[in-house]
């Protein structure tokens, strides 16, 4: 269902592939972040996106003109996850709530995997 503000001029509606996108470009600025990953639940595998389906790594989830937000990532060995995972989620939620004007009642970060830099 997408994002809708409605104003005394009209309405104004944001799809999720949209607000999908916003987020995703949020959280690939984060430090200590591989990527965004899609996880294939029949399988058990996890897959790393391009930079074209990053927007495939985000959910959103909306009711009214409230937005739930699940981020799957996959992080840097050796960084401390749950810092990474809290910059994110402030990083998604400032950037999502100042381009649309939607209230983001939460982003979910998901750790999908972790990868080791072999240089």
């Amino acid at each position: 269902m997408p994002g809708r503000i409605i104003n005394r001029y009209g309405t104004i509606t944001i799809s999720d592939p949209v607000i999908a996108a916003i987020a995703s470009t949020a959280a690939m600025e984060s430090y200590g972040i591989v990527g965004l990953a899609r996880h294939d639940l029949r399988e058990g595998l996890t897959e790393l996106l391009k930079q074209e389906n990053l927007g495939k790594g985000v959910k959103v989830v909306t009711e009214g003109n409230q937005i739930t937000i699940y981020v799957n990532i996959v992080v840097e060995y050796d960084v401390r996850i749950g810092i990474v995972s809290q910059n994110i989620i402030e990083s998604v939620k400032f950037r999502v709530e100042r381009a649309t004007g939607l209230h983001v009642k939460e982003v979910v970060v998901l750790v999908q995997d972790i990868r080791i830099d072999k240089e």
